[in-house]
């Protein structure tokens, strides 16, 4: 006789917050495709371009062999001299900024790569999307331009489940003392408060959950709820481009 053994099912690690934006950088590295695990499979060449923010958000998590491996040769700042590479795509992560899209489109004017894949931090807004194309046509680069991303990655890891929005410096504009100015205009305090909700809300599209929000209330913590509630809800509503769908959630 024979007795049959319940073995233990092996469960899977869970997917800190660390893990899923080392997952994602990847992908993006590899030009936006998943990342096969065969040493057979050659991985394509190419350059990686990033400004500051973009390489706050990477040092911590890839190292340089790590970059090679999946097919790195050059990385460079995007505000730096770079000699043109005709023969090499680029990938490109950098902040959606009037500076950056005007880097890029320069780019555009010069050849500069072999292929444009355009992956932004946060999401670009339509007038710098309209930009780009413009230039690219302009420029007859628009064959080049292979893929455009808004990638939802504004936040830096730390630890498996520890972030922060901005590396810390004298000149942050996240410090607790610059946002406790006392010369802080209403305009400018606005503007810091929609880059805290979207490096928050960025969080929330790694992760692929929707959060419970509380807060204290009567000051800048409310605001930053109430903005953070309103842009979830706007993205639950659109059907089309709802990032909380299982199909758009990152594994």
């Amino acid at each position: 006789m024979s007795a049959a053994v319940n073995q233990p099912q092996q469960q899977q690690p869970l997917q800190t917050l660390r893990s899923r934006q080392i997952a994602a950088l990847k992908q993006l590295i590899n030009l936006n495709q998943p990342v096969s695990g065969s040493i057979a499979v050659e991985p394509v060449w190419k350059v990686l371009v990033f400004d500051r923010y973009g390489q706050d958000i990477i040092s911590p998590l890839l190292s340089v062999k790590e970059l090679r491996d999946l097919g790195v040769t050059l990385h460079l700042l995007l505000d730096s001299m770079r000699e043109a590479l005709s023969d090499v795509p680029c990938v490109y992560f950098i902040l959606p900024s009037e500076d950056n899209v005007r880097i890029v489109c320069q780019d555009f004017s010069s050849s500069m790569y072999e292929g444009y894949y355009l992956n932004f931090i946060s999401a670009l807004s339509r007038p710098r999307l309209e930009e780009l194309a413009t230039s690219a046509v302009q420029n007859q680069s628009f064959g080049q331009v292979q893929k455009v991303f808004d990638q939802y990655l504004n936040f830096i890891s730390l630890e498996d489940d520890l972030f922060t929005l901005r590396r810390h410096n004298e000149a942050s504009p996240l410090s607790f003392y610059a946002m406790n100015r006392a010369d802080m205009s209403e305009e400018t305090m606005n503007a810091l408060l929609d880059e805290i909700v979207d490096g928050l809300f960025s969080v929330c599209v790694t992760l692929g959950v929707v959060p419970i929000i509380r807060c204290p209330r009567n000051n800048a913590a409310e605001q930053v709820a109430q903005k953070l509630d309103k842009k979830l809800r706007d993205n639950l509503r659109d059907a089309r481009n709802n990032l909380f769908t299982q199909e758009n959630v990152r594994a």
